[in-house]
């Protein structure tokens, strides 16, 4: 189900048609949605906020009162989670009114400004040794790749986080100190890179920076002074942008998650200044990746990068699937594009993903929070645990059940808007609108209005692109309505009292990727279903504190045994049959696959701590013959060598690399062909797990140039890839350490080739 390309007219000065309302006027009702925000009430109360300010206090010079976290915590993006931390309490305060929360908001924020007042420069931040850092960058010292700047891991993505948490402080929970600290560490940015050119900025930008450019515009916004909006142009990275004004689609390969915070930025200055040019990037930029780049839950990226648009097989395959953070982004670039445009297509997007990705991405038992999303059938999720589990999909993680109320209504002048349908209280001036329903089990909804005195206004409602015929009633009668641009519309004189029910039907649909393959998605309305396949062998589902805790790394299960669809494209809802007496759950018919007949398809959502399947391939009975046969091979193998694998490193991918303890000299890294890629003209290193291999393989491109391998110090041979991109070191003997440090350089004056993969194997 592809979402209707939006149209990239912008309004004059592309100023707001659309308000959305302040996360405190909403309060969630019964649902699963409410569920998910009372736990992560706990899961943040359950966060030692001490150990969070531990890399603050330190960068400030003064003595933490506890240590730092473990994980991502204390091996260079210290603090990172602090940063989420101030966000997600700000618009819980907001969204609850909870008072532990509150007390814990302005308590993190009085040692924040303790920070930031004993240095004295206005600098914040958790990022390790900031004056090395930072001074080096200061002077114009610059050493920038996609994961690292001067040798570090990322820490303009980390500092933008605390510049994010100052803003919500203020702008959502109303702590006015939150304010002047922002504007302060603002201030020693620009200082920071006062004697930096353009050119220089650029250059840092090459490094993840989150969305600096959106807070800068933030405090342009919140001061009225132009300066800053100076500061937010600066930090737009033109390396995305000038493609995206052009239309060009040049996204495969890249970093997903790098890029869309960036965008939101973008659009935010185009907001600011009326530039439609950059407008116009942005709605194209939404519309490449909504529509040609996600799958039917609405998220995006395999093992974080964005694969090619013609082409989700890997992806599909792959136990790293879309990551939580695009859609936290995504959901937070719509709404900025809803609010100008005031098209409901980016409401119809925003459900999707709400409901099938966001939603599904907690816990509702344990309350953890899930990294990847894997689309590969029979696979699973991890989920974080709060003392151990510390990534960046933790820090959206925590913050997304209490920004679940902020789309369900807007306003357009004095017409109230309802988007989306989930129970409800909205509070505005002198009227209350309470909704009630058990959307999506059942398809309707009832509003009811409370006003001190009679009022004229228009009332619409989204009528969804699921829904083919809606009914509406008003205190029991049916009455007319007008279709205004994808809302029910009705303009009367309400009164107190007036109850409005909205009957949305919905059916099934079945889609396929947007590759077009026959591989397909259940959807009934907007909600994904999937089959839980078994609970057996989730290696890891509770997070640990290692670098690759994230990952469901158990087994993979055989894709030539998990179910799949004999028949034709034609008639493929066929294959569905409702199941009477349990609302949205269907048998699935008509499967390659007889241990599955029958197996039931429910809410994705709903689904938890299993393992799961998402998308169906479709054959004929004679392309299953075929297949068969095929797809076992090509199985097999994989399955094996997977089974001998001890550790693996997918280069110029920055998490694998990071999780790998990458360090290099002189090397750059792209993507070719699909594959990820390093060169270097000196050497690269990663720490992997070694224990038992007795075999090193390395993949690439082919090429004349040759690799200096070395473990540990001690050089082991010089190779060539061969015409495959291959080539393979046996060890002397099986590796007896837990962990090697595997190196590869370039001969003396040369260059290695492109290299794509290092793995070990027993």
């Amino acid at each position: 189900m592809a979402f209707a390309t939006v149209s990239i007219a912008a309004t004059a000065n592309n100023e707001k048609r659309i308000e959305t309302f302040p996360i405190n006027s909403v309060r969630l009702a019964d649902s699963q949605f409410l569920k998910n925000q009372q736990a992560d009430i706990h899961y943040l109360l359950g966060l030692d906020a001490d150990r969070l300010l531990a890399p603050y206090l330190k960068g400030a010079g003064l003595p933490a009162k506890a240590d730092n976290y473990s994980n991502w915590e204390n091996t260079g993006l210290d603090g990172h989670i602090g940063g989420h931390y101030v966000s997600a309490l700000s618009y819980m305060v907001a969204a609850t009114g909870n008072k532990e929360i509150a007390a814990r908001l302005d308590y993190v924020l009085s040692e924040l400004k303790r920070c930031q007042d004993a240095r004295k420069d206005g600098y914040l931040g958790g990022v390790p040794e900031p004056d090395q850092i930072w001074g080096e960058i200061a002077k114009g010292t610059i050493n920038a790749n996609s994961f690292g700047l001067n040798n570090r891991w990322v820490p303009l993505y980390n500092i933008h986080k605390i510049y994010a948490g100052l803003r919500d402080a203020y702008v959502i929970a109303g702590r006015k100190q939150a304010k002047d600290m922002l504007v302060k560490l603002t201030d020693w940015m620009i200082q920071e890179v006062s004697q930096l050119t353009d050119d220089q900025i650029q250059q840092l930008l090459i490094s993840e920076h989150g969305g600096l450019n959106e807070t800068f515009a933030d405090v342009a916004e919140l001061t009225g002074d132009k300066k800053y909006l100076k500061l937010a142009h600066q930090f737009s990275d033109q390396r995305i942008l000038q493609p995206l004004m052009k239309g060009e689609d040049k996204l495969t390969g890249m970093h997903a998650n790098t890029q869309i915070p960036k965008i939101i930025g973008y659009k935010r200055i185009a907001d600011m200044e009326g530039l439609s040019d950059w407008d116009r990037a942005v709605k194209f930029f939404w519309d490449v990746v909504v529509n040609k780049r996600s799958v039917s839950i609405g998220g995006n990226s395999e093992r974080e990068h964005f694969n090619p648009t013609d082409n989700f097989t890997t992806l599909l395959a792959s136990e790293q699937g879309p990551e939580s953070c695009n859609t936290y982004n995504m959901l937070r670039l719509s709404k900025l594009l809803y609010q100008t445009t005031a098209d409901k297509n980016y409401i119809d997007y925003y459900e999707r993903a709400l409901y099938n990705h966001i939603l599904s991405t907690m816990n509702p038992v344990q309350g953890g929070f899930v990294y990847f999303t894997p689309m590969r059938a029979g696979h699973y999720r991890v989920y974080s645990q709060p003392q151990t589990s510390m990534w960046c999909c933790v820090g959206t993680g925590i913050e997304n059940p209490a920004r679940y109320g902020e789309m369900i209504y807007a306003h357009e002048g004095n017409d109230l808007i309802v988007n989306l349908f989930i129970p409800s209280t909205l509070t505005w001036n002198d009227m209350t609108l309470k909704q009630e329903n058990q959307f999506p089990q059942q398809p309707s909804t009832d509003l009811t209005l409370t006003l001190k005195k009679s009022k004229t206004f228009a009332l619409k409602i989204r009528k969804p692109a699921w829904c083919d015929n809606a009914k509406l009633v008003v205190n029991g009668s049916p009455v007319d309505y007008q279709l205004d641009n994808g809302y029910i519309t009705i303009k009367r004189q309400w009164k107190s009292g007036d109850r409005i029910r909205v009957e949305t039907p919905m059916h099934l649909t079945a889609i396929t990727t947007p590759d077009g393959k026959p591989q397909y998605s259940f959807l009934y309305g907007p909600i994904v279903l999937a089959a839980k396949i078994s609970t057996d062998q989730q290696d890891g589902l509770f997070a640990d504190d290692s670098r690759g805790g994230h990952i469901a790394n158990g087994p993979k299960l055989p894709q030539v045994q998990m179910p799949a669809l004999i028949g034709n494209a034609s008639d493929i809802l066929s294959h569905l049959e409702p199941v009477k007496g349990q609302p949205i759950t269907f048998a699935l018919k008509g499967l390659t696959t007889p241990a599955y007949e029958g197996i039931h398809l429910v809410p994705f959502y709903q689904l938890y701590e299993c393992r799961y399947q998402i998308y169906f391939p479709l054959y004929s009975q004679e392309e299953w013959s075929k297949k068969q046969e095929e797809i076992a091979a090509a199985e097999k193998a994989n399955m094996l060598l997977e089974a001998a694998t001890t550790d693996k490193v997918f280069c110029g991918e920055q998490q694998s690399e990071s999780d790998h303890f990458f360090k290099s000299s002189n090397s750059w890294n792209g993507y070719d062909e699909g594959m990820h890629w390093r060169i270097t003209r000196t050497s690269i290193s990663y720490q992997m797990k070694a224990q038992g291999a007795t075999t090193l393989r390395v993949k690439g491109f082919a090429g004349y140039e040759r690799i200096v391998v070395s473990i540990d110090g001690k050089q082991l041979e010089t190779i060539r890839l061969n015409q495959q991109g291959q080539a393979e070191i046996k060890l002397p003997t099986a590796y007896q350490n837990e962990t090697a440090t595997i190196t590869l350089a370039a001969e003396s004056g040369r260059q290695t080739p492109r290299i794509h993969e290092v793995r070990l194997c027993k």
